[in-house]
């Protein structure tokens, strides 16, 4: 049997060692984690921080604000905690609890309870010294350290069940994709209670899943997985510029004024391409709108798979960066440009290969006031059975008043009173121009929403979940860690847990809308979706495309 084993990561891995070593002089001895009675039982990281960042961890291991966090409530007894990664705010991070890092260079310190569960972000201001703000995401784990992954490789590749069911004694750097979080029911990873990921190898067609809880340190199961026929790839036109692009997109907002349409965007760490302040002939629309999460499962029986985020390419916690800038182009519908576009893309260097991934993220402004949010796939992956489910936060701008939120019943329009969800599916009632909700201000201004039902290109229908809850700023203002496995069948992707028990009232009309496209990628020679191949064409090899994608058309009320 012939084994092929990418090398990319390690190239990715040297890759950022060169452009770290282009942003300034690295030097983690400058300053130690300071360890105390009260923080002994935090690991702090000890590894590939320089002396701000390290300063930064030192100032929130100090804090009780943070300490609290990492002791039982009622006996006090320390719970294993430890920190995950220290970033750099960017400019999408800042939120009005965080609001003198506006000005101030501050840090985020990424915490991870292993007993709890649950990730917490201290917001560190350098110039003050002190810990501005700490919120918490239940049920969630930030991006794993290096040690972290370097640890999952070895149980990995040591573990009796891969050798014997690769029939052979993997090396170190044999597994791709060892630092993306994954789930694997009937386990301790199930719906991801526990910190789970999927070192995984690539053996001919196949790929072996090799299931690890860093939780319980432990293999926990293995998984097969068939790729579909590949060739190498085709020659691609991407360019790797990771340090220009963070410059550029990442540490700054750039604005954009056209059509009658305004708008700031900037690339966050983790949630893509994110969108604010943008208004219509003047009138604000939207507060901010981005893409959180990627959930990709490969079974629905067994439950496994990744959970990926997008972003800047250093600096990051996104699985799959990007490496070149937005692209702003002309909407064209019939010959007749009718608004324009604005697409950010996120690629793994070896796609369309397969474990290599490639998304999209597409803004569509109408000229007549209509505008969509879209999360586009691009194959290939690791799988020909897999379903895509991209999480987008959409939050509009209230007008004075607020929104009244109303679905179709399939008669009249029914207010919803109090947070919730709900499911597109077959039996879904939409208006004759096919609305399935409205949002209403007290003015008579607002939108229609309507879903992907196949009316779209590269869509054959959003299958959507949508959640409205109530604006709280650290519910998705910053940037925020996958809030959901990968690999759940039903509501819980994550939005879930921002809806209140009980719900809270919708009174106030200030609101988020979360929407979850589901598409199942396809494989078969002539009905091709979500998916990527390379082919011979004129005696070389070409890459192509099969797009899926999902996300709401925003309409204007008249």
């Amino acid at each position: 049997m012939k084994h092929h084993f990418p090398r990319r990561w390690f190239l990715l891995f040297i890759l950022a060692l060169l452009l770290l070593a282009g942003c300034g002089s690295r030097t983690p001895e400058d300053v130690h984690p300071t360890v105390t009675a009260d923080n002994a039982h935090v690991q702090p990281l000890t590894e590939d921080l320089d002396s701000d960042q390290a300063t930064a961890q030192n100032i929130a291991l100090a804090s009780d604000q943070v300490l609290l966090f990492t002791r039982d409530i009622s006996s006090g007894a320390p719970l294993r905690s430890a920190v995950f990664g220290v970033y750099p705010v960017l400019p999408g991070d800042v939120t009005e609890n965080t609001a003198a890092c506006a000005n101030d260079t501050c840090y985020r310190v990424d915490l991870y309870n292993f007993a709890t569960n649950t990730t917490y972000h201290a917001w560190v201001d350098m110039k003050q010294g002190k810990v501005l703000h700490v919120n918490s995401q239940e049920g969630t784990q930030p991006d794993l350290p290096p040690y972290l992954v370097k640890r999952a490789i070895e149980i990995a590749s040591t573990a009796p069940e891969v050798i014997d069911a690769l029939g052979f004694n993997p090396a170190p750097d044999d597994p791709t994709m060892p630092n993306v979080k994954t789930a694997l029911n009937q386990t301790t990873c199930e719906r991801s209670r526990h910190l789970c990921v999927a070192p995984t190898f690539l053996i001919d067609n196949s790929a072996l899943w090799a299931i690890v809880d860093l939780t319980d340190e432990k293999l926990v199961g293995v998984r097969w997985t068939y790729l579909g026929e590949s060739a190498p790839a085709g020659i691609t036109q991407l360019a790797v510029e990771s340090e220009d692009v963070f410059e550029k997109y990442c540490q700054q907002t750039t604005s954009l004024e056209r059509n009658g349409w305004s708008m700031d965007y900037d690339l966050t760490s983790s949630d893509g391409l994110r969108l604010s302040d943008v208004s219509f002939d003047g009138k604000p629309v939207l507060q901010s709108a981005k893409n959180v999460d990627w959930h990709v499962s490969y079974s629905g029986t067994d439950g496994f798979g990744y959970s990926d985020a997008i972003g800047c390419p250093i600096f990051s916690q996104a699985a799959v960066g990007a490496y070149s800038g937005p692209v702003v182009d002309d909407l064209v519908q019939d010959g007749e440009v009718v608004g324009f576009t604005l697409t950010q893309d996120f690629y793994h260097p070896d796609w369309p290969q397969p474990c290599n991934y490639r998304y999209q993220q597409r803004y569509e402004f109408y000229n007549d006031g209509r505008f969509r949010v879209v999360a586009i796939n691009l194959g290939r992956g690791c799988g020909d059975n897999g379903t895509y489910r991209p999480v987008l936060r959409i939050h509009l701008t209230p007008p004075e008043g607020g929104f009244t939120f109303a679905e179709w019943d399939g008669v009249a329009w029914q207010d919803w009173t109090v947070e919730g969800w709900q499911l597109q599916d077959e039996s879904t009632p939409f208006t004759p121009e096919g609305y399935q909700y409205r949002l209403l201000g007290a003015d008579g201004s607002g939108f229609y929403l309507e879903p992907g039902q196949g009316q779209f290109p590269d869509n054959r229908g959003d299958n959507a979940l949508v959640y409205v809850t109530t604006y709280n700023p650290d519910e998705g203002d910053a940037d925020m860690v996958t809030i959901g496995p990968c690999c759940n069948e039903d509501y819980q992707q994550g939005p879930e847990k921002f809806i209140n028990d009980p719900p809270e009232s919708l009174a106030e009309g200030d609101i988020v809308i979360w929407y979850v496209g589901q598409m199942h990628n396809d494989a078969t020679p002539g009905s091709e979706f979500c998916w990527a191949d390379s082919v011979v064409e004129n005696g070389e090899y070409v890459n192509r495309v099969f797009p899926c994608a999902a996300g709401p058309m925003f309409v204007p009320l008249p």
